[in-house]
């Protein structure tokens, strides 16, 4: 009968952990290599796909923007007419408009309007640009906003005004500025109704003025 020998018995689990060591050690060497290798690859792919992203985003917005320019409707020179509730008669030129088809409304270059064309009296509002929502049946108009009145002789100057074609009043709350046969005036906010016939101002801080004035109507 052979008795074991520890020492034996010792180097070789000695050498079998050595062996499975080194098995583990050959495995993570040749995963690192791997990596090594991939990780390069996968950088400049990574960065192309960014790349071309970025490329295909911005050529998807020129497509989009030109999409869209495309369905806009430009008009040189357009007039739009209609009438109040009341019956009274509007007019809305400009000298070019643009409509926006997500929306319907028209983009105004120089944009001039008269209310009241049937009577003998005529408030014109001027501007620089406007916006004519005819579905919602206003016109907003600025900057430098330019009414006068044949009627009653003032002329005021503000920075905005808005339009309601339903009834014909006219709104401002960006500062008004007015000269007339009863004097010059200064005010915060100021409404135009009846088609010019009744001005009503605010003030407030420096703009202290607050009144109506009701022009006498000329040859009705």
């Amino acid at each position: 009968m052979t008795v074991p020998d520890p020492a034996e018995d010792r180097k070789r689990a000695d050498e079998v952990r050595l062996a499975e060591q080194a098995g583990r050690w050959r495995s993570r060497s040749r995963r690192v290599q791997l990596y090594r290798r991939l990780l390069p690859i996968l950088i400049v792919v990574l960065a192309g796909g960014a790349l071309t992203w970025t490329v295909f985003r911005t050529v998807m917005s020129g497509v989009e923007r030109d999409a869209s320019q495309s369905r806009e409707i430009r008009l040189d020179n357009p007039m739009f007419r209609g009438q109040d509730a009341q019956g009274r008669s509007f007019m809305i030129g400009a000298e070019g408009a643009v409509r926006d088809p997500a929306t319907g409304r028209f983009r105004l270059n120089g944009p001039l309007l008269r209310l009241n064309l049937g009577g003998t009296r005529v408030t014109e509002m001027r501007a620089d640009a406007g916006i004519y929502n005819e579905a919602g049946r206003t016109v907003t108009i600025g900057p430098n906003v330019r009414i006068s009145d044949g009627g009653s002789g003032f002329v005021l100057t503000t920075p905005e005004a808005v339009v309601d074609t339903a009834t014909g009043i006219v709104t401002g709350n960006k500062g008004v500025e007015g000269r007339g046969p009863l004097g010059t005036l200064s005010a915060s906010s100021y409404v135009i109704r009846d088609q010019g016939e009744r001005v009503e101002f605010r003030g407030s801080g420096d703009n202290k003025v607050q009144g109506t004035i009701n022009p006498a109507p000329s040859g009705r």
